[in-house]
């Protein structure tokens, strides 16, 4: 035992030389550029694949590094990189201190964020650790950038940069309803919660202060986010995600002063909130009032957002937000059409006259929440966990418009009957969300990243209505029509309605990257819905999958091609004529293309081909009057295609551009109640969109000049009934006119006088061309005309 003791540790000697002979190590702190210690960063050597965390103090220390030079990179959250050279020596320990600097420079921000960083939250969505130029469906995203440049104030003005997407419908500027793809309005959500639960994207109002950036989420999402009739609409989705915490001090307050007495204060501020850096804050504000162009109308409105995010530990970060917005408006009643529905004979309403009553008014508040947790278990496994919550309430008083008057039998289309009516709602959503993420696993050669997760998505809503479809009756040729509400209005019975829905999901994903020009993309999400209703409840599972694959022949250029379907459970109770239950509706979806970055990520052109078919639809029967006989069929074919190209970022590196093209061929196919390869209302075949915004330099240092101009295509009023169909102001048989296509031409200039203050002057629609955006036509409501402001901003 002595002998062999003895030799164990003569070894031991031996060795440790030798081991000593070849490795070293390397130690030091992490500080700012005000000598304050930078917290739990990171230190690592790439090359090697090896690092550690600093400490409360930004102590660290990385051991067994093999003697060479090397290059060793100091990086934290809210703080660009520090990258030294750094020669190990064998047997000896080197000293290393490292000096980050706050990441405050504009010039890393791009129009479509920061070039270097995935859009914050996008995971919420996407569930996949990957960049959107990674991702297998088509992903659009709008920074806090480019809505300030352009000074967009709504969820429209910031979306039409992406092609594509269009509004649907203002109902009276009361609510913004966006659409894509041919389907009528796609959920709109904020922090990855729905914010109104109508599951044909009735809309939402939202304020610009308090975004970081706007997500448009098409294609494949429908996987990761559940049914049609949910977040998986075929369309898309739209995430506005808000502002949140920084690591360093800063802010801003501006004011801006526009046409028709805008007036617009807002601030940011946020920073460190302990003297380690492991807390911060953020907080943003707003408050306007504004009249219209219309004679009678004005808004006001609240928003404030404040957020914290504390650092637990060098691998786990918790995240807490809310915000909160209240905005009382006059509802634009809007104009009227002097024909059959057939003719576009759309009334120019003069501006001084406002067809409402003068106490018509729509209040919106919104409150969210949301609270994050992420933990990294390993350098390649992370936890998630979500919880997200809306909380919606709408009050709405207004007058209504009605049919036009009949005169011996004919109808006077300039004199309508006017109506008037009281709603409220109260809607509340919430998701509950846990991941494991794993990115860049290996299992031999070929590298895994994943996701295995569930949801649980709860909504409760309820509404309260009652109207008198005959008040009085106007002439929307007469400047002095009576705006004031008459007494003694005799409502009809009120109307209550209201649900509740929970729905359980389990999503897995799974990305294989066989080798540097290939990947397949593997999911599947199974999903569980119960509704809770008067008189009955309902419940409805679906399993829908996902398969893609990837090809990238050169670094920068990947090819894709991906399947998938959603599940539309909300008829699927509907009975066939021998009693059974006809079960889910699906959407099929094929979508290809080709994603391409180029100057260093600076520059990205996508082109994305599209085809989805709702083959397999809940028909109803009709007997040979048109009659509905209350049974249904499977059948029919509702058919979208089509093609979206998009080029986004800095052609040089003081300019940047983003321009957008989509055609849509959306078509009713073998449908029982629609006439055969019509399109559904408001939709475009054609849109376009184009922006550009140039950076002088030299002596014009601080002076830049952007514009912009959005073209929407025309399109049906309405859908073209076979026979059926009546409500809303469908005529059977009748083909609806086609709204009109119209291009808003936008300019900005801007000049930053110094760190601190800097001046942007707009200019919308500075041609004044008058375009209209339609509900059927209960709502005409026409584009802003020709608009002014100027914001003055002050940054510290």
């Amino acid at each position: 035992m002595k002998p062999l003791l003895l030799l164990l540790l003569m070894f031991t000697g031996l060795f440790q030389p030798a081991f000593a002979q070849n490795y070293g190590s390397i130690q030091g702190r992490v500080v700012n550029p005000k000598e304050a210690p930078v917290p739990f960063a990171t230190v690592y050597i790439k090359e090697l694949n090896r690092g550690s965390s600093a400490d409360s103090e930004g102590r660290f220390r990385i051991a067994n590094i093999p003697a060479g030079t090397w290059e060793v990179t100091a990086s934290a959250v809210g703080y660009t990189s520090s990258v030294l050279e750094i020669t190990v020596k064998a047997g000896a320990e080197q000293v290393a201190n490292f000096t980050v600097k706050e990441d405050n420079a504009l010039d890393e921000v791009e129009v479509f964020g920061n070039r270097h960083k995935r859009p914050d939250k996008i995971e919420a969505l996407t569930r996949l650790p990957l960049e959107p130029y990674e991702q297998i469906q088509s992903i659009s995203v709008i920074s806090e950038k480019l809505i300030e440049n352009q000074g967009a104030l709504s969820i429209s003005e910031a979306t039409k940069n992406v092609p594509g997407v269009y509004t649907f419908a203002t109902y009276g500027n009361k609510r913004e309803s966006m659409s894509s793809r041919g389907f009528r309005g796609i959920p709109i959500l904020k922090n990855g919660v729905r914010v109104h639960s109508d599951f044909r994207g009735t809309g939402i109002l939202t304020d610009m202060q308090g975004v970081d950036n706007i997500q448009v989420l098409k294609g494949a999402a429908t996987i990761t986010q559940g049914v049609a009739t949910d977040l998986g609409s075929p369309g898309g989705v739209i995430n506005i995600v808000t502002k949140t915490p920084k690591y360093y001090f800063g802010g801003e307050a501006s004011l801006r002063l526009g046409s028709y007495g805008q007036v617009r204060p807002t601030f940011d501020i946020y920073g460190p909130v302990n003297q380690n850096n492991t807390l911060a804050f953020r907080i943003n504000g707003a408050l306007e009032r504004a009249d219209s162009y219309r004679k009678g109308i004005s808004s006001e409105r609240f928003y404030i957002n404040p957020s914290l995010e504390w650092k637990i530990d060098n691998s786990t970060t918790l995240t807490l937000e809310m915000d909160y917005f209240d905005d009382s408006r006059t509802p634009d009643v809007g104009t009227v059409n002097l024909a059959e529905n057939d003719v576009n004979a759309i009334y120019d309403l003069p501006h001084e006259v406002f067809l409402g009553y003068e106490n018509d008014r729509s209040i919106t508040r919104n409150s969210t929440y949301a609270i994050r947790f992420a933990r990294e278990l390993s350098d390649k496994l992370t936890l998630k966990a979500a919880y997200y919550r809306s909380e919606l309430d709408l009050d709405d008083k207004g007058a209504s418009l009605g049919g036009a008057i009949q005169l011996d039998g004919e109808p006077v289309y300039n004199q309508v009957v006017r109506g008037y009516s009281t709603s409220t709602r109260s809607d509340e959503n919430s998701v509950i969300q846990f991941d494991i993420i794993g990115d860049e696993l290996a299992t031999g050669n070929i590298t895994h990243t994943f996701q295995v997760g569930f949801d649980y998505r709860s909504t409760d809503y309820s509404t309260f209505s009652q109207s008198s479809g005959d008040v009085d009756t106007l002439d929307v040729f007469d400047a002095g029509n009576n705006n004031r509400l008459p007494e003694g209005i005799q409502f009809g019975g009120p109307r209550t309605g209201g649900g509740e829905s929970r729905a359980i999901g389990f999503v897995a994903q799974d990305v294989i990257t066989f080798n540097s020009w290939l990947k397949t993309f593997l999911g599947a999400r199974y999903s569980s819905i119960e509704t809770i209703s008067n008189p009955e409840n309902n419940s409805n599972d679906a399993f829908n999958p996902l398969a893609g694959i990837i090809v990238s022949p050169l670094e920068n250029i990947n090819f894709f091609a991906s399947y998938t379907n959603s599940s539309y459970p909300r008829s699927a109770s509907r009975l066939g004529e021998n009693g059974e239950e006809l079960g889910n509706e699906r959407y099929d979806q094929l979508e290809a293309g080709i994603k391409t970055n180029w100057l260093n990520n600076r520059l990205r052109f996508n082109l994305t081909f599209f085809k989805i078919n709702n083959k397999d639809i809940n028909l109803p029967v009709y007997d040979e009057n048109w009659v509905a006989t209350g049974f249904y069929q499977k059948g029919g074919n509702d058919q979208r295609q089509g093609v979206e190209v998009e080029l986004t970022g800095r052609i040089l590196e003081n300019l940047e551009v983003i321009t957008g093209y989509s055609y849509i061929d959306a078509q009713y196919k073998e449908h029982t109640s629609y006439v055969y390869g019509s399109a559904p209302l408001n939709t475009p075949k054609h849109t376009f969109n184009a922006y550009a915004n140039y950076s002088f330099r030299g002596s014009l240092e601080g002076l830049s000049l952007g514009g912009g101009a959005y073209y929407t295509g025309e399109r049906p009023i309405n859908d073209w009934s076979a026979g059926p169909v009546t409500h809303e102001g469908i005529v059977p048989n009748q083909k609806p006119f086609n709204v009109e296509a119209y291009t808003l031409v936008n300019f900005q200039a801007g000049y930053q006088f110094n760190e601190h203050w800097r001046l942007r002057l707009l200019a919308n629609n500075v041609f004044d061309e008058i375009g209209y955006n339609a509900y059927r036509t209960r709502y005409i409501n026409q584009t802003d005309p020709r608009t002014f402001a100027g914001v003055l901003s002050y940054s510290f």
